[in-house]
């Protein structure tokens, strides 16, 4: 575990040091410690790199701004600050929100990635989920549980509720169009549960019609993240055959 100072932030990370780097970005809220209740056993072939997202964690957010856009520049940093050139990856709600930025920007960096309920641009029933998160009637077992998760006090989790009810009147960060997506030169394994309350599965396909070496896994009875509990095992064999394979050959 360790710190690195980019950005004008603090981000924490997690860095097995050994193997073909693999990062793991988690989703809104959580952090880093979450993907080890994905994968019970270690990932014995790679070097998993997994942050704490600008404000999440460990990581500090000192200008109080969340933009996806900024999230993939600190990781790009941060792999910078490690020497990695390209990576393979996963992405988990907001951390395939920020693959697609990765994946957009410096399209040749990543290697292939697995975006788990991710969206090109939140939809009217996300939106409205969105206004609703306010500290106000949250019951202590859900401050103990975001304390749990969330080290640098209670204005951190304030903030992320904060920035929750921001994506609602969000019309830009998230904005991918199909010209867009058209630039990503990243095998893409794209993990969407039928039953996602906050993105439909209409934009998974859409997602899947418009990156140009996409596979579709359109989980049956998935909720939003599709990846814990009894859902992890069929994932985690998914994701590693997917990693394992070889990759399509990318434009020079």
């Amino acid at each position: 575990m360790a710190i690195a100072d980019i950005n004008g932030i603090q981000l924490f990370y997690r860095d097995s040091a050994d193997g073909e780097p693999l990062l793991l970005l988690h989703g809104f809220t959580g952090s880093g410690d979450d993907w080890q209740h994905v994968f019970a056993e270690p990932l014995a072939a790679y070097r998993i790199i997994a942050p704490d997202l600008r404000g999440h964690g460990r990581s500090t957010n000192p200008g109080g701004v969340f933009r996806f856009a900024d999230v993939a520049g600190d990781i790009f940093a941060l792999l910078d600050r490690l020497g990695i050139d390209r990576v393979k990856a996963i992405g988990m709600s907001a951390g395939a929100n920020t693959l697609l930025h990765m994946a957009t920007q410096q399209p040749s960096r990543i290697v292939s990635m697995i975006h788990v309920s991710g969206t090109p641009r939140f939809p009217d029933q996300a939106r409205a989920i969105m206004k609703t998160m306010t500290e106000e009637g949250r019951s202590p077992a859900e401050w103990e549980q975001m304390r749990g998760r969330h080290h640098l006090g209670d204005d951190q989790i304030r903030a992320l509720w904060r920035h929750t009810r921001e994506f609602a009147d969000d019309r830009d960060d998230m904005n991918f169009t199909a010209a867009k997506l058209s630039t990503i030169a990243a095998t893409t394994l794209i993990v969407h549960g039928d039953r996602d309350p906050l993105y439909p599965v209409e934009q998974a396909v859409e997602l899947f019609r418009g990156i140009p070496n996409a596979s579709l896994w359109v989980v049956p009875g998935g909720g939003h993240g599709p990846i814990f509990g009894e859902q992890a095992v069929p994932f985690v064999k998914a994701a590693t055959a997917f990693l394992a394979a070889p990759q399509a050959p990318q434009a020079p």
